[in-house]
């Protein structure tokens, strides 16, 4: 049930970002704030739950701070790319490119990390996953109710999303890092990079323009979705398999989709429940 829920919160949250920036805040000063925000409280919260000691362990000699460097990179690529995806594309279609993510987990993984090279099954599961994207790719340049920028720049974040993903199971520091060092890597690292993209993009001079509910928005992406539900997520893979959990990952586009036609009034194409289910039998292939 909690994991059905975290599901729920992740579809809504490309829902939340749009709103928000309708209410006035631009997509690059959400992200980096976002980011700001979230980095702040787990920063905390690791210093309170594991020791100031486990902090200075995150910068030592031993420890995965280059890789962790390069995750924090990676992350504000994914963010500098989603944020600005989702205000040109709808919600429906934005969360459908974002979490194909898998798909690109498992292609980099097959050319860079030897014990993950994929068997035709796992072949076969990455054509259908292709097929998805690229049929609810098509169904957007012909019905217009997409838009190819938009589109593509939440596909990019989900390139980067795959990345991270497979360069913490390639790297042996980061794979025996405890899951809140890895997430502050990724949140944490990535908050300077956005806030020098949000002054670059000229965002930082919308702030007072933005109104109560974007705000709001933002501090319920930072502390709810960025915080508590990816510490939520990090503690159940430390209860149940993480081949069950993926599994119920594939709900977060659904409820993407739903929340999109329901909450933002975007039409509901048949083609893009046609493109998830393929790409969810493309990702159970390749398990």
């Amino acid at each position: 049930m909690l994991l059905v829920f975290l599901c729920a919160l992740w579809g809504l949250q490309q829902v939340a970002i749009k709103q928000a920036i309708s209410e006035g805040l631009p997509p690059m000063l959400q992200a980096a704030f976002r980011s700001t925000l979230a980095g702040s409280i787990l920063l905390v919260w690791i210093a309170w739950r594991q020791g100031a000691g486990s902090l200075r362990a995150m910068v030592d000699r031993t420890s995965p701070r280059w890789p962790g460097l390069v995750l924090a990179l990676s992350f504000s690529l994914e963010f500098m790319a989603v944020y600005p995806g989702l205000q040109r594309t709808t919600a429906s279609r934005g969360v459908l490119f974002l979490y194909a993510a898998p798909f690109f987990t498992a292609l980099i993984a097959h050319f860079f990390i030897p014990a993950e090279r994929l068997k035709p099954r796992q072949m076969l599961g990455l054509v259908v996953a292709f097929a998805g994207v690229a049929l609810a790719f098509g169904q957007g340049l012909v019905s217009g109710s997409g838009d190819l920028l938009g589109d593509a720049l939440c596909g990019f974040a989900a390139l980067c999303w795959g990345f991270n993903t497979a360069l913490v199971k390639a790297n042996a520091r980061l794979r025996a890092a405890p899951a809140t060092h890895v997430l502050l890597y990724q949140i944490g690292g990535s908050a300077p990079v956005l806030l020098v993209a949000a002054w670059a993009f000229g965002d930082l001079g919308h702030m007072p323009v933005a109104s109560a509910m974007a705000w709001g928005i933002l501090v319920f992406q930072a502390v709810v979705i960025a915080f508590a539900s990816y510490l939520a997520w990090f503690w159940l893979m430390t209860i149940y398999p993480a081949t069950q959990l993926a599994g119920f990952t594939f709900l977060t586009p659904l409820f993407g989709i739903l929340a999109g036609v329901l909450l933002l009034g975007e039409p509901l194409a048949l083609t893009l429940f046609a493109g998830l289910a393929a790409i969810a039998v493309g990702m159970r292939l390749l398990r």
